[in-house]
């Protein structure tokens, strides 16, 4: 990686969060996100004590959606009730992914900002390996922006109660 890249990665900010379930899986994609070059903000867990996963979740998310992180990296022990949570966040699209290739998707064709693992599922190496996919998608659009655009069409209705046509 050139240096160049190495100073844009520097100024981009990744927030990590998990359960005690995955404490130990964070604690290692805190340290493969700052070895590709990113700053890496932890949001906890902080040990293994028992935590409530959604507090840390919609920690992360909100910090996404306002903009203080570029994206988020969120664990437990099956990467679901993050992600569940997460979603819960207006303007998030959080999505599982176990395999590099969801991963790679889940930025490319749903413009998700926060990738969920199960530290259950993966093991470390494909934890970073799926992370590294995520981190280095983009969104690609096209045909998917309307989609994308739709999801969002339907979370504004739900939160204001008036439906689309």
């Amino acid at each position: 990686m050139s240096d160049s890249t190495m100073a844009a990665r520097a100024a981009v900010r990744i927030a990590l969060g998990g359960d005690e379930a995955a404490f130990e899986l964070k604690e290692a994609l805190i340290e493969h996100v700052r070895s590709l070059g990113f700053e890496a903000v932890d949001f906890g867990t902080y040990n293994a004590e028992p935590v409530l996963y959604p507090d840390i979740a919609v920690r992360v998310a909100r910090a996404v959606a306002a903009g203080e992180v570029e994206r988020g990296v969120l664990v437990c022990g099956t990467g679901i009730g993050v992600a569940i949570s997460a979603n819960k966040v207006p303007g998030i699209r959080a999505a599982q992914a176990h395999d590099t290739y969801s991963a790679i998707k889940a930025r490319s064709s749903n413009d998700a900002q926060i990738v969920a693992l199960g530290a259950r599922v993966v093991g470390v190496e494909l934890a970073k390996s799926i992370v590294t996919a995520f981190l280095g998608a983009d969104f690609g659009g096209g045909a998917s922006s309307e989609k994308v655009a739709r999801i969002a069409d339907y979370e504004r209705e739900f939160s204001r109660g008036s439906p689309i046509a």
